[in-house]
């Protein structure tokens, strides 16, 4: 007897993966957010192959994310990681703040399967959308044996949430990892390789129970030669 494909739920926040712009040449001024998860999975043919979840957790540009969203999100994960027949989970975000977002999953949930955040640099209603392309990787990761614990597919490679940063505010190649590098690299939509790294000891949620206006405030503060402010 056959097994059954593995599950992965899909769970949207917004971001430019799901903005449409005026035209298909407007990469700039569109609207971020604007499809729903069931548009973002009709412009991948090839998950039709997969089994696949999904829903809606926000409708939002990145920059705009929250800690009561991140509380809802959080959530949601850790309700379909405890899934029994859930192999992953895959998140759709925006770039701007998506690598604090990694880093939270990671901290609060540390998860034993793998929970695989997806982004793009150019809507999707753009000539050349890069999301789809991302979408699926972050589904093929989700799928892989061995899998574990929060990670980024964006361009062609997985990276783990420590010590992942957005380096470019255009390029389709926008982030970059510790120098450990990518924890994988998928060719033609395949995985050859997964490096796991250790998940480390979770927070939980109950950490993050309390009203995201009473969590701990932490300012960064930047600075530069001559500051006087």
């Amino acid at each position: 007897m056959q097994s059954p494909m593995p599950l992965v739920v899909i769970l949207a926040t917004g971001g430019t993966i799901a903005g449409t712009g005026s035209s298909s040449t407007d990469t700039t001024g569109y609207r971020a957010g604007a499809l729903g998860v069931e548009a973002l999975i009709a412009a991948v043919p090839a998950l039709a192959e997969h089994r696949i979840e999904s829903e809606s957790v926000a409708a939002i540009d990145s920059k705009n994310m929250d800690a009561a969203t991140w509380q809802r999100l959080a959530a949601r994960v850790a309700h379909h990681v405890a899934r029994p027949e859930v192999a992953g989970v895959v998140i759709t975000h925006g770039t701007d703040t998506l690598e604090e977002t990694a880093w939270f999953l990671h901290r609060v949930l540390a998860p034993g399967k793998p929970v695989v955040l997806t982004a793009a640099m150019r809507p999707a209603s753009a000539l050349s959308p890069d999301g789809p392309a991302n979408l699926l990787d972050a589904v093929t990761v989700a799928e892989a044996a061995g899998a574990r614990g929060v990670s980024v597919a964006f361009a062609g490679a997985a990276w783990g949430a420590v010590g992942l940063r957005k380096v470019h505010t255009l390029q389709t190649f926008a982030f970059a990892g510790s120098d450990c590098g990518p924890i994988a690299r998928l060719e033609g939509g395949v995985l050859p390789t997964f490096r796991a790294r250790p998940e480390g000891e979770a927070l939980g949620l109950a950490r993050t129970a309390a009203p995201a206006d009473a969590w701990p405030r932490v300012e960064i503060v930047l600075n530069h030669a001559g500051a006087d402010g």
